[in-house]
């Protein structure tokens, strides 16, 4: 069973880069994702705009299209059959909705404040002691989780912790670097 999991940020640029570093860890094998979204509440009109990592209008017209073409040569007319196939394709793939339900995730994200954003993610598994320290490091707001309030409270106490680890050991990297600078310069 797959685990929803919710969290919002101050903008986009930095729900982005979650959705990056989520998508680079599926590639590490530590995270095994079904869908995952980032939506953004517009600034500018207060919108709500998904950014799916799947474009199904996209995927379908080009499946479409090969099999329209591939058809339409056993008629001799592989070019109509490619336009047709793309239409039908693309027109199947907009009506698609794969993953977490879209108005599911517009109705939750009207609570973003404008120029926020939230990260969707539904995950069949993950190492949780390896993503959750990576993840932790961008901040963020645990909004929703389909986990049991015990296991959403360690969550919760895990994600505390790894930020507290990367302040310290960030704090820690500013004083080395604030020593180093007199050495540096008496040694010039």
């Amino acid at each position: 069973m797959s685990n929803l999991f919710v969290v919002a940020y101050n903008d986009l640029a930095t729900a982005n880069q979650v959705r990056d570093k989520v998508l680079s860890m599926t590639r590490e094998h530590l995270v095994e994702l079904e869908d995952i979204v980032v939506v953004e509440r517009r600034e500018s009109d207060g919108k709500i705009k998904l950014h799916q990592a799947v474009n199904h209008t996209t995927t379908g017209a080009a499946g479409g299209a090969l099999w329209g073409g591939v058809i339409g040569m056993l008629f001799l007319v592989p070019f109509l059959g490619a336009a047709v196939g793309a239409a039908a394709g693309a027109a199947g793939g907009a009506v698609t909705d794969t993953g977490i339900n879209d108005n599911f995730m517009k109705e939750l994200s009207q609570n973003l404040r404008p120029g926020a954003a939230a990260v969707f993610a539904l995950v069949k598994q993950a190492a949780k002691d390896k993503v959750v320290p990576e993840l932790a490091a961008f901040g963020g707001q645990l909004v929703q989780t389909s986990l049991s309030h015990e296991e959403e409270e360690q969550l919760r106490e895990m994600a505390l912790a790894a930020q507290k680890k990367a302040q310290e050991t960030a704090q820690e990297t500013a004083q080395e670097a604030a020593r180093a600078t007199p050495q540096e310069a008496a040694a010039s």
